[in-house]
C-alpha cells in the first residue's frame, strides 16, 4: 500500500518569530563569526574583506585537484551504466543545500555551512563505504592503524595538499560521520589544531570507538552532519528504485518523516528548525528521531545489506582491494620509481605541492602504508577499476557493468 504523502511547515508562530527576527536584523549569538577562524600558523585568520575566510576555503576545496573526482565515486550503487544513479559529486552538493537552507533559518554561517558540506568526502574511497570498509581491514593488518573517510578527508587537505584550511572546516569535516544519527547535537569547544590532531591520532589508533566519540565545535558543523544524513535517506531509495533493488512500495515504514525523498528532506529541515531556532544545539523531536534511526535502518535490511548491493563488493572488490593494495606497498617499499604509485600518486602530490612547501617532512617519509592508501582512497572506481587490470591483466576478478541497455535486451530475450 502506497504511503500518503505529508509534508509538515513549521509552526505559525515560528514564522512569525522568524520574520520578526529578520525585520529586526537579529543575529544568532551561536553563529560562527568570521573573525575567530583559525588558520595553521597563524594567530589570526588574515582573510581579506572580499574573500572571508571560509569563502577562502570554499575556493580551495573546489580548486582541490582531487575535487574533480567527486564525480566519478560510488555514493552507494556501484556497476551501474546509469546516469541517473547518484554519484559522490552530486551528494555533497545536495548536502550543502539540505545544510544552507536550514542554517538560513536558523541564522548561521553559511560559508562555513558550504565549506564542510564540499569537502566532507574528499577522502572517500572508491565504490563507497564498501571500499572504506576493505582499506581499514587492509590498514590494520599491515601497521595497526585505521582507515576512515572523514579522517582522509582532513588528511586530504591538511597533509597531502597542504591547504592551510581553517580549524572550523576541518573539524567539521573531520566530525561529520552521518552513520552514527543522535537526537541532539551539542557543540563540543576545539581551541587549536593541537587538539584537531589529537582527535585525527585517537580515530587512526581506536578505530570505530573514537570516531563515534567524534563532536563538532560549530552549530554549522552539527547541522552539516545531520544534513550528511538527510541527503542520503531518501536519496538511496531513489537510486535502489531506479536499479530494481527495491520496488516504489517496498514497504518503509517511517510515518513522522514520510519514506520518499521529497518528504524526508522537507519533514526532517522542518522539524529540526522548529526545535533547534534560537539554541545552542540542534535538536530534533522524540517522534522524529525515531522515524529517523527506523528509515536508517530500514535502508540498511533493503538496500546496503542487499544481496545485490554486498554480494558483489565481497566477491569481487574485497579481493581486488587487497591484490591492489599488496602491490602499491610492495612498490613503495622497493622504491620502484616505474610503479603507477609514483608515477600518478607521489609526483602529482610533489608536482601539486611545489608553491606549498614548508617546514613539514617530504611525502615520502610518510608510513609506506598511509602512502598506498592515500592513492587508493584518491581513485574514482573505473580508475580503480583500470590499475587493476593493468597490474593483473590475468586476474580472475572481473567486474560486470548493467548496461544502460539492460531492460531492452531483457525484453528482445523474451
Amino acid at each position: 500500500m502506497k504511503q500518503e504523502l505529508i509534508y509538515h511547515k513549521l509552526s505559525d508562530e515560528l514564522q512569525e518569530r522568524i520574520r520578526r527576527d529578520k525585520d529586526e536584523h537579529w543575529e544568532n549569538p551561536y553563529r560562527f563569526r568570521e573573525e575567530n577562524a583559525r588558520r595553521q600558523g597563524e594567530e589570526q585568520d588574515n582573510s581579506p574583506l572580499w574573500r572571508p575566510a571560509f569563502v577562502r576555503d570554499i575556493e580551495k576545496i573546489l580548486h582541490l585537484p582531487i575535487y574533480n573526482r567527486y564525480a566519478d565515486k560510488t555514493q552507494v550503487l556501484s556497476f551501474y551504466e546509469n546516469d541517473d544513479i547518484t554519484r559522490r559529486g552530486l551528494h555533497v552538493q545536495l548536502v550543502s543545500r539540505i545544510a544552507r537552507n536550514i542554517g538560513s533559518l536558523l541564522g548561521l554561517n553559511l560559508d562555513l555551512i558550504e565549506a564542510i558540506s564540499l569537502g566532507h568526502d574528499l577522502g572517500h574511497t572508491p565504490f563507497g563505504h564498501a571500499g572504506e570498509r576493505y582499506l581499514n581491514d587492509l590498514m590494520e593488518e599491515a601497521c595497526g592503524r585505521h582507515f576512515f573517510h572523514n579522517v582522509q578527508s582532513v588528511r586530504v587537505l591538511e597533509n597531502m595538499f597542504r591547504r592551510k584550511v581553517t580549524l572550523q572546516t576541518l573539524d567539521g569535516i573531520l566530525c561529520h560521520n552521518g552513520e552514527f544519527e543522535q537526537q541532539e547535537y551539542r557543540p563540543r569547544p576545539l581551541h587549536d589544531f593541537a587538539g584537531l590532531e589529537s582527535r585525527v591520532e585517537k580515530c587512526l589508533t581506536e578505530g570505530e570507538k573514537a570516531v563515534k566519540r567524534l563532536v563538532p565545535s560549530t552549530l554549522e558543523a552539527c547541522v552539516v552532519r545531520i544534513s550528511d544524513m538527510i541527503a542520503y535517506l531518501g536519496k538511496d531509495r531513489q537510486d535502489a528504485e531506479t536499479a530494481h533493488i527495491i520496488s516504489r512500495n517496498v514497504g518503509f515504514t517511517s510515518s513522522e518523516i514520510g519514506s520518499q525523498n521529497a518528504a524526508i528532506i522537507n519533514n526532517l529541515s522542518v522539524d529540526i528548525v522548529e526545535n533547534s531556532y534560537g539554541k545552542e544545539y540542534i535538536l530534533l523531536s522524540p517522534d522524529t528521531f525515531r522515524d529517523l534511526s527506523t528509515a536508517k535502518r530500514e535502508n540498511y535490511q533493503s538496500i546496503y545489506g542487499s544481496d545485490a548491493v554486498k554480494g558483489k563488493y565481497e566477491q569481487t572488490v574485497r579481493p581486488m582491494f587487497r591484490e591492489v593494495f599488496e602491490k602499491l606497498l610492495k612498490d613503495v617499499k622497493a622504491g620502484d620509481l616505474s610503479s603507477p604509485i609514483f608515477r600518478h600518486h607521489i609526483d602529482f602530490i610533489r608536482e601539486t605541492t611545489r608553491f606549498y612547501q614548508d617546514d613539514r617532512r617530504d611525502y615520502l617519509e610518510e608510513r609506506p602504508e598511509q602512502i598506498a592508501a592515500d592513492y587508493i582512497a584518491s581513485m574514482t572506481d573505473s580508475y580503480f577499476l583500470a590499475l587493476h587490470r593493468f597490474l593483473f591483466p590475468k586476474s580472475s576478478y572481473q567486474i560486470e557493468y548493467h548496461s544502460y541497455f539492460e531492460d531492452l535486451e531483457r525484453r528482445a530475450e523474451v
